[in-house]
Formats: C-alpha cells, sequence, structure tokens
C-alpha cells in the first residue's frame, strides 16, 4: 500500500484520471463475472489484468484512450454479452500482448496455462482484422480463423467481441478505414454472429456497419423510429395488457418484451419492398419469455401459451414459424405468428414466445448452447453442430484458390434455411436454394459425384432442380455419371462446391499430365527440342498464364497444336496478343488481361487522410462502375483497380461489399461536388400489365414530360405482364425520382424502380 500511494503521487492528473478509469472498468468486468454462474475464478483475472495493462503501459489508441481500455472492453463483452467463463476473459485480456508487446507464446503459457495461450495463439494468427493487403493474404488469414474456429470455438467467440468494441469506436478512424472495417464486419463477422447464435450482437454489428456506411439514412431512420416511439408504447401497452391477464391466470412466470427494428432492418425491408417508412408495420414484435413449470414440460407450456393467445387474438393463417420442434442451424427455439383484434381493425403484430432457456441461445448462441448440453446429457447438440464439422469437411479439403474459398464459404454464412425429408423420413437441414445435386452431397461424396437427378415428391428431377421445404428427395445415381464444370452452376452450398472443384482439380491433373506428354510428342514430331524457352514461347501464343494452363487445355482438347504454332515457333507469325477467352474450372469465362498497369498520377497524388471531393475534372479521370452506375447523391467510394484506375462504386452495391471486405487497401473515400453540368446513365426497371398501346404511353411521358435523355427501351411480355428497362442519362438521383413518379401516372404501369446489375 505505501509503495502504491507514493506511485500515485508522482503520478499527474491525466495519469490519476486514466488509472481511476482503468480500475473502474476492470471492477465492472469482475462485478459481471462475479454475478454469473461460472467458477469464482478472480485470480487469474485480476492476474491477466495486471499483466496486460503492464505490457500496454503508455499506450494510447487513437481515440486518445489509454489502451488497456480496449481489452477490458473486450472481456467485459465476452463476459456480459456472450457469456464465456474465466478462461475466455483472461484470453480476451491478454489478447493483443503477443501482437503488441516483446512477450511471446510461451511467456503467456508459463504465466496462465497452455489453455489460455493456445486461444491468444490462435486470436494472433487472425490478428490485424480478417483480411489483409493482398487478396490470397486476406482469404489465407479467414482460413485461418476457420481453422481455429473448428478447433477452440472460444477463439472465434472472442475475436467477435474483440470487432464489436472495434466497431462501437469507429468513430476515430478515417472514412476510407471506416468503409473496409465497416465492409469486412458486414461481409464476414455479422453472418458469423448469426450462424453462432449470437442474434443481439450480430443486429448491432450490421446496424454499426449501415451507420458508417451510410450516415444519412441512418440518422435519418434512426430519427423516425424515436418520433414514432410513443404511438408504439401505447400500442404495446394496449396489446399486451389481455396476454398479461391469460398468463397470469395459466401461473407462469414470465416477462413480455417489445421488439423494435433496428434502423438497417427497417432500411432493408424500405429497399427490398420499395416502400416508406410509414408503410413498415412490423417495426414491432412481441416477445413472450416465460420459466417453464417444470423441466419436461416447456414443449407443453409453449404450445399451452400459443393456445391461450388464439383465444385473445386472431392468429395469421401463414405466418405460424414452429422452430421449437425444428430449430434453427444456429440453434434458435421459439414459436412465431402474427396477431390481430378478431374484431374490428387493427395491425397485425407479431408475437415471438420462448422459455428462458430459448431466450438465452437466442441471445448468447453457442456459449449457453455449450451450458446446457453440459447441464443435460440427452440435450440436442442440433445443426449447429453439424455445420461446424462441414466447416472442418470443407477446410480438410485444401483449395489453390483462397479466394474461391472465401466466397465458398459465404454461401452457407449467408443462407436461410428449408428442411427437406430423406426416404427413411429423416429431417435434413439445407441452405435455401439448394439443389439435388447439394443434397447429394450432403449425405454422402460418393453420392454426390455419381448423382444424375432424384425422385422429389416421386417425380424425376434434374440435379440443378431447387429444393423446397418439405420436399421429400431420393437421390438417383449411376456409375456412368462424372463430375463436370458445369456442376459449379448446380451448386449452392460450400461443401457441394468444395468437392466439385476437388473433383475437377484432380481431372485437371490428369489434363495436364496427358497435355504434357501430347505437347512433347508434337514437338518431337515437328524436329523441335521440348525445352522450357520452346513451351513459353507456345504458352505466350496462346495467352496462357503458365505451362499447366497450356498443358490443361491441349490434354482436353480445348486447343489443338497445328501448323499456325510451327509458324510462330519459326518467326513466320506475329504474337496473337492478349485477347484470348479460356475456361476455367472455378469459373464460366475469364479473360485474360495484359499485366496490371502503371497508376495514373492522379491515383498516386490522392491524398488518403482526406475524403476525395469528386468535381467535374475528377470524375473525368475516373471509371464509373458498370455494377451500380453510380451518379451524383449516391453514397460512393472509389476502388483503386489492378489497372491502377480509380472506379466509383455504390456503397451498398454487393460488387462494393466484396471490395471493401477482400481489398480494404485499396479503397477512397468520396463525396460528391460536381457543378451538375455532367449526366450519368442509370438503368429504371419497370414492370406493369400488357394491354395496347402501353409501350406508347411509356414513350409519350419519355418524350414529352421529361427531358432526359433516353438511350434504351427494352420491353418483354409474359403471361400477360411485362418487365423492362429504361436506360436514362441523369444529373442526380432526383431526376430519377422524378422519373419513376412519372412512369408510375402511366395506366397499368405498377412498378417504376431504379435497377442495379
Amino acid at each position: 500500500m505505501p509503495e502504491e500511494n507514493i506511485a500515485k503521487q508522482n503520478m499527474t492528473e491525466q495519469e490519476l484520471k486514466d488509472e481511476e478509469m482503468i480500475q473502474q472498468a476492470f471492477q465492472k468486468l469482475l462485478d459481471t463475472y462475479l454475478t454469473s454462474n461460472h467458477r469464482r475464478k478472480t485470480d487469474i483475472i485480476t492476474k491477466a489484468f495486471n499483466f496486460a495493462k503492464s505490457a500496454h503501459h503508455g499506450v494510447r489508441r487513437l481515440s486518445g484512450e489509454p489502451y488497456i481500455l480496449h481489452p477490458i472492453a473486450v472481456a467485459q463483452i465476452v463476459a456480459e454479452e456472450i457469456g464465456l467463463g474465466s478462461t475466455s476473459i483472461c484470453a480476451a485480456l491478454l489478447h493483443d500482448v503477443e501482437e503488441d508487446t516483446d512477450y511471446s507464446n510461451e511467456d503467456i503459457a508459463n504465466l496462465f496455462g497452455q489453455k489460455i495461450a493456445n486461444i491468444v495463439e490462435g486470436l494472433t494468427k487472425i490478428s490485424g482484422g480478417v483480411f489483409g493487403d493482398k487478396a490470397s493474404l486476406q482469404a489465407e488469414t479467414f482460413k485461418k480463423l476457420l481453422l481455429t474456429m473448428s478447433d477452440d470455438i472460444r477463439v472465434i467467440l472472442i475475436k467477435i467481441a474483440d470487432r464489436v468494441h472495434n466497431m462501437r469506436t469507429l468513430q476515430s478512424m478515417r472514412p476510407e478505414k471506416q468503409y473496409k472495417i465497416a465492409g469486412e464486419t458486414f461481409y464476414i463477422y455479422a453472418p458469423i454472429a448469426d450462424r453462432l447464435g449470437l442474434n443481439k450482437i450480430k443486429n448491432e454489428l450490421e446496424d454499426l456497419s449501415f451507420r458508417y456506411e451510410h450516415p444519412e439514412e441512418y440518422a435519418s431512420i434512426a430519427k423516425l423510429i424515436a418520433e414514432s416511439q410513443p404511438e408504439r408504447d401505447v400500442i404495446f401497452d394496449e396489446f399486451t395488457a389481455p396476454i398479461r391477464k391469460m398468463l397470469d391466470e395459466m401461473d407462469f412466470k414470465y416477462e413480455i418484451k417489445a421488439r423494435i427494428k433496428t434502423p438497417y432492418s427497417v432500411w432493408m425491408k424500405m429497399k427490398n419492398k420499395h416502400v416508406a417508412f410509414t408503410e413498415i408495420y412490423d417495426i414491432l414484435a412481441i416477445r413472450i419469455i416465460f420459466t417453464p413449470k417444470s423441466s419436461a414440460s416447456e414443449k407443453k407450456d409453449i404450445h399451452e401459451i400459443y393456445g391461450g393467445l388464439t383465444e385473445i387474438y386472431k392468429a395469421h393463417p401463414t405466418r405460424y414459424r414452429d422452430w421449437v420442434s425444428n430449430p434453427k442451424a444456429n440453434g434458435y427455439q421459439a414459436l412465431h405468428n402474427t396477431f390481430k383484434k378478431k374484431q374490428g381493425e387493427g395491425q397485425w403484430i407479431e408475437v415471438q414466445i420462448r422459455s428462458n432457456r430459448m431466450e438465452e441461445i437466442a441471445e448468447k448462441g453457442i456459449a449457453a448452447h455449450w451450458k446446457y448440453k453440459a447441464a443435460n446429457a440427452s440435450y440436442d447438440e442440433g445443426e449447429l453442430d453439424r455445420w461446424l464439422s462441414s466447416i472442418r469437411e470443407i477446410l480438410d479439403d485444401p483449395q489453390p484458390d483462397t479466394l474461391d474459398f472465401l466466397d465458398t464459404i459465404k454461401l452457407n454464412l449467408f443462407a436461410s434455411e428449408i428442411m427437406v425429408f430423406t426416404p427413411k423420413g429423416e429431417i435434413r437441414t439445407m441452405p435455401l436454394n439448394s439443389t439435388v445435386l447439394d443434397f447429394a452431397f450432403s449425405i454422402h461424396s460418393a453420392l454426390g459425384t455419381h448423382c444424375m437427378g432424384a425422385k422429389v415428391n416421386h417425380k424425376t428431377v434434374p440435379n440443378s432442380y431447387r429444393l423446397k421445404s418439405g420436399d421429400l428427395v431420393e437421390i438417383i445415381t449411376s456409375e456412368s455419371v462424372k463430375v463436370d464444370p458445369s456442376w459449379l452452376d448446380n451448386v449452392t452450398t460450400a461443401k457441394a462446391r468444395g468437392k466439385v472443384q476437388a473433383i475437377l482439380r484432380r481431372q485437371c491433373r490428369e489434363f495436364q499430365k496427358q497435355g504434357n506428354e501430347m505437347v512433347k510428342a508434337f514437338l518431337m514430331e515437328k524436329d523441335f527440342d521440348s525445352t522450357t524457352p520452346i513451351i513459353d514461347k507456345l504458352t505466350r501464343y496462346h495467352a496462357f498464364k503458365n505451362h499447366n494452363e497450356l498443358f490443361q487445355f491441349v490434354g482436353d482438347g480445348s486447343v489443338v497444336l497445328g501448323q499456325e504454332d510451327i509458324d510462330y515457333l519459326r518467326g513466320r507469325k506475329r504474337y496473337k496478343g492478349w485477347k484470348r477467352f479460356v475456361p476455367f474450372i472455378h469459373d464460366k469465362v475469364q479473360e485474360l488481361q495484359a499485366p496490371s498497369a502503371i497508376p495514373d498520377d492522379f491515383v498516386k497524388n490522392i491524398n488518403r487522410k482526406k475524403v476525395l471531393e469528386l468535381t467535374d475534372e475528377i470524375v473525368e479521370k475516373c471509371i464509373l462502375a458498370e455494377c451500380c452506375h453510380p451518379i451524383p447523391e449516391d453514397d460512393t467510394l472509389g476502388f483503386i483497380n489492378d489497372a491502377g484506375k480509380l472506379e466509383l462504386h455504390q456503397r451498398s452495391c454487393p460488387v462494393t461489399l466484396k471490395l471493401k471486405s477482400q481489398y480494404g487497401n485499396n479503397i477512397i473515400a468520396t463525396q460528391w461536388k460536381l457543378q451538375g453540368r455532367a449526366t450519368f446513365p442509370a438503368v429504371i426497371r419497370i414492370t406493369g400489365i400488357d394491354s395496347d398501346g402501353v409501350l406508347y404511353a411509356i414513350a409519350n411521358v419519355l418524350h414529352k414530360k421529361l427531358k432526359h435523355p433516353i438511350s434504351r427501351i427494352s420491353l418483354d411480355t409474359k403471361d400477360h405482364i411485362f418487365h423492362g428497362e429504361i436506360m436514362a442519362h441523369v444529373r442526380h438521383t432526383r431526376d430519377i425520382d422524378e422519373i419513376c413518379e412519372k412512369l408510375l401516372q402511366v395506366e397499368n404501369v405498377t412498378e417504376a424502380t431504379r435497377a442495379f446489375k
């Protein structure tokens, strides 16, 4: 104590304030831990705190606060919001020590044991964000993340907590860094949090990503939600009053909560449904959380409560969801339906019924899943463990193209679910849009390899058939069936895609071996030596990247060597150039391009610490991305492509999402500053009822009521409904709103919205 007092006397006023703040944060962490059901191992937590505090002494974050507050905050999220114990809390406190200080993993193992050291080592491997500077490193690091996840799930849980705190403090970063981190968070961390059952954290990560991607839209929707809160409070009180009376009469212990949609969820619904904020009626949902009367009566109790609700309110006939009998892949269980008053007018309100166990699993995900599994030997591990097993299986099959691997895993991270039946009546959960091939590979690789189709509900269908919930599926196989590159168009799950690619790679190696022999035999026949320089010349002539590609396409018959090749080798024919299209097993078609160009002086001189103002002069030097056709007033960003050019993309464009997460260091923050002289192409999609003169009426509106140049109109009709696209040239987004408004005034035009590729 005397030494402590002397040390405090030597501190500056700022250091004293910092010390007080640090001690308060750590005490809150200890208090949170002590209120949990975990064993009271405060000594090792305090030891880890003191060690981390000493290791990070004098270091500050970009926000200016002492660095040690970040590990404490991560540990707080781990303890309070995920519900992990002392081992994970210690690892969270120590998670940056190995990377940022001189201490080694061996030091941590000696002081805190091998288990904590292993978790810290796993966190260090995936440090600095999921993605690095180069594409291959990005996907390799993501692969490490999944490997550590399959070994010890606590690694990824702590990493998610680390990302949550980084997102909560993102305001201290520069705009282009915010875009990179927000894009990475939305692309990878939010889906993993969702898959691990961390529903609350998933919602927060999506919402924070939205806040930094689209600050104006976020602020606008958040304000509208806040302003409409008093109205929702009245609806909540009126709607829940009879429910409370019913639950009291049933003698249940319960809690009723209001679930309010996040600004991101509201924004997505407004975009997807093309509606205004005032037309969204499910911002409010009611959540009933009850304590079962006994551990064995949970299912009986939840259906009893649901039955009582149907006596009070009218249940919607098509919105009933039973995730109690068939839990989601992340372990989520609840009964959902939408209700309204039986008499008179009234809006539909969603009601979610959960036991307190189901609530904890819904909020804390896999940590709660483990807790109940440990307490009950018969507890169903569910689809979540099977999903983790499928991730391990994909990781066991090495893929040379790590970016393909990244996209393959992403297919499963984002997927919604359907439930289908085997001929024996077993239920299998599959991602939405799964095909017969996906189902076959999910059962056994050999079944998928020889799948020629299936009987779905006793009707024969091809292997490309997309399954629906409730389908009864019997796979049809034949030994004569071989995997074909076209199968990549017919699979959506990570497991099936990985298996198909692995088989195609084996076939490739066989073709390469045959091609190698064929090339050498051809050269020998024409009196050429099969030396490396000669084969180099042949490779360049056919615009392949390397010898193996040449051998592959000679071996499979795509390229036939002949007199032209001999003429080129003897100098009688010029080089073909870089305009050849070559099929690849992992993609339908890929055009080979010349090596990356040197960046423009304009691009090299961009000050990345500032937001780039898009003046008329600057925009002329940029490429407007065809994937999203950005125009003034759109939220945009710049991306330096392989050719050293600056592309402009919309921030919400799906292509941009991938660019931000995989090539974050090439992102440039931008802001429109045009004088309004230039025009930009925009695609407007229209739908309506086919009728005489509708094309004339549309053309008349575009010609007489609008002054915007139109470069293309196309309409297609099917079953008395037309769909079309109009390419207009506009100055800003308000012009698009005006065009859509005028088109909707045309009789039989039912929809007019801006379209993206």
